[in-house]
């Protein structure tokens, strides 16, 4: 994978971001000339701490076209991870927001053609898939979602998740019309509920992490506990990235996933246990907070025939390196007074 990657000029958009910043990591470490664009709306330079030196960076919004003409110019590879996101209680609470991804990712589309990009990797997600297939009921669920099952040009593939569900879905189809009409190479990349560290606390993991750490008893839990995830780690996810990158051209999508399932409520457990909290008054189900769908597990069939790869990181040995990491950095005083607007936030 060095070989491909070594001396090519790569443009990551939001590389600042918890997965971004790996992603940039990696790629130096391959040797690519490697450029960030982000905001900062909620990534973090300090992410980049260990190749701020060996990186260009650009703090724009790609929500202008200029300067996403800007950004484009001269590279080989886009890396298009830049987009308005959040756990499941910021994109339920913030429809408009995440609307804007339409603009973004339309934007970065066009000025990469413009700028004759060779291959442009979109980071789509496990929310374009069919929120019908994802229940509770056995007989309607699909166990493990295939890249087939979500299309918009099939009746009955095209239910997605929600404002960010359908952005990621219409990006998708975007970039394979840029792929039609101009030749533009190309790959959507479907990720399946990443964690590790530099993650927040608006998503599960972290959160559950958070909760345990500030001894929270009894322990809350969003929804019933019984919804299930695929929780893939975050070095898994950028080796699957950038191995799509490599070999997958005619923009088609593959799910980047674990085929280890966990439900929420075991998730829960598990870093309560690891932290060593026990709480005395047990676990406490609330199930008037967001809790997105019932069941969602990737194919990892495709994965493995397309890119010879599977994850390598167990959901046990990720979380502990995960709460390694945030008990090391975390401030308890301000984990206490911020944890419920964090819960809600970027």
């Amino acid at each position: 994978m060095k070989d491909y990657y070594s001396g090519k000029s790569v443009l990551v958009t939001g590389g600042a971001s918890f997965i971004g910043s790996h992603l940039c990591e990696s790629l130096v470490d391959a040797g690519a000339r490697v450029s960030v664009v982000d905001d900062l709306s909620s990534g973090r330079k300090e992410n980049l701490s260990l190749i701020q030196d060996q990186i260009t960076f650009f703090e724009e919004d790609l929500r202008e076209y200029t300067v996403c003409k800007e950004v484009t110019s001269g590279q080989d590879i886009v890396f298009h991870l830049a987009n308005i996101h959040g756990g499941r209680g910021f994109i339920e609470t913030h429809p408009a927001e995440i609307s804007q991804n339409l603009v973004i990712d339309g934007n970065m589309l066009r000025a990469s053609h413009h700028n004759s990009v060779d291959h442009f990797s979109y980071t789509s997600s496990a929310c374009v898939y069919p929120t019908n297939l994802q229940v509770s009921d056995t007989e309607m669920q699909e166990r493990y979602l295939s890249e087939e099952m979500a299309n918009p040009f099939i009746k009955g593939a095209a239910l997605a998740d929600g404002e960010y569900g359908w952005a990621k879905l219409m990006g998708e189809m975007a970039l394979s019309a840029y792929g039609k009409q101009f030749g533009l190479k190309g790959v959507s990349c479907r990720l399946f509920t990443v964690y590790g560290p530099r993650e927040n606390e608006s998503h599960a993991i972290i959160a559950f992490i958070a909760k345990a750490v500030l001894g929270m008893d009894p322990f809350e839990v969003w929804g019933s506990g019984k919804q299930d995830r695929n929780f893939t780690y975050v070095s898994d996810v950028v080796n699957g990235l950038m191995l799509a990158t490599m070999k997958i051209n005619d923009c088609r999508a593959v799910n980047i996933g674990t085929n280890e399932i966990t439900t929420i409520a075991d998730a829960a457990r598990l870093a309560c246990e690891i932290v060593g909290h026990t709480p005395s008054k047990g676990f406490f189900f609330d199930t008037s907070k967001p809790e997105g769908v019932h069941a969602r597990a990737a194919s990892t069939m495709a994965q493995q025939d397309w890119l010879g790869w599977s994850p390598e990181v167990s959901f046990e040995d990720g979380l502990r390196e995960t709460i390694q990491w945030y008990t090391d950095q975390v401030d308890r005083g301000d984990l206490a007074k911020n944890l419920p607007e964090l819960l809600f936030e970027r």
